[in-house]
């Protein structure tokens, strides 16, 4: 589904991500793992058209997408949760649900799926006429994910989907993550919280000073010291 190519990005004379490599298959959710600085988001910024890279191929069914806009990268099928939810505050739930189906030309497609997240999210529904900007932050996340559902993606990037959550909105956003790849959406999954993206992850690749340190099953993270020393590149 998608292939990633010796990847970099820069900014300026800093090198954000070097040289990564990483691939996504079909049905898999993949978590892409690192603490604050490791270059993931970056990584995010260049799958989706924010930031052009600097080197490599991005290659989404086999389409090289690397200097393809980013609505044209949501119309093939890749769209992004982006970290800290950027839901638009002053507009009602359902304006920012309508939204994400905005390169979609199925009304009647776009009106099922509005029936099918508000069912999957009920706080959704309940708060449909309600601004975006009044809901708490578990419901603002839910909201995110159920407005880039919105647009159909092949692949869906979530980029740190836990940040400031109390942990038990996490587990619940996670169990719906979980509950995504069981219906068979193909997920690339950036976090920090390590121990909750490895409940669902098929594969694991861990960064740090945006380099790839780790590539493998989630086993070949089993203890915490373990994955701290790969966090510091030990």
């Amino acid at each position: 589904m998608l292939k990633v190519e010796n990847l970099g990005v820069r900014y300026g004379a800093v090198a954000a991500v070097r040289d990564l490599s990483l691939s996504v298959g079909q049905g898999e959710l993949v978590a892409l793992l690192g603490p604050n600085g490791a270059g993931k988001s970056s990584t995010i910024n260049a799958l989706t058209g924010l930031v052009a890279p600097s080197a490599g191929r991005i290659v989404l069914d086999g389409q090289d997408i690397s200097r393809v806009r980013t609505e044209d990268r949501i119309r093939a099928g890749l769209t992004s949760t982006p970290e800290g939810r950027r839901i638009f505050a002053n507009l009602t739930v359902g304006e920012n649900l309508r939204l994400g189906a905005a390169t979609r030309r199925d009304p009647k497609g776009v009106r099922q799926d509005m029936e099918r997240f508000l069912a999957l999210f009920p706080v959704l529904s309940e708060r449909y006429a309600q601004a975006a900007g009044t809901l708490s932050g578990g419901e603002q996340q839910m909201l995110a994910i159920a407005r880039s559902l919105m647009s159909r993606p092949k692949l869906l990037l979530l980029d740190e989907p836990s940040l400031g959550l109390a942990p038990k909105i996490v587990v619940r956003i996670f169990d719906f993550i979980g509950q995504l790849k069981a219906e068979g959406l193909t997920l690339l999954v950036v976090e920090q919280n390590a121990r909750q993206a490895l409940r669902f992850a098929d594969r694991v690749y861990v960064m740090s000073s945006g380099v790839l340190r780790f590539d493998g099953p989630p086993s070949g993270l089993a203890d915490e010291h373990g994955l701290l020393n790969l966090y510091i590149g030990g």
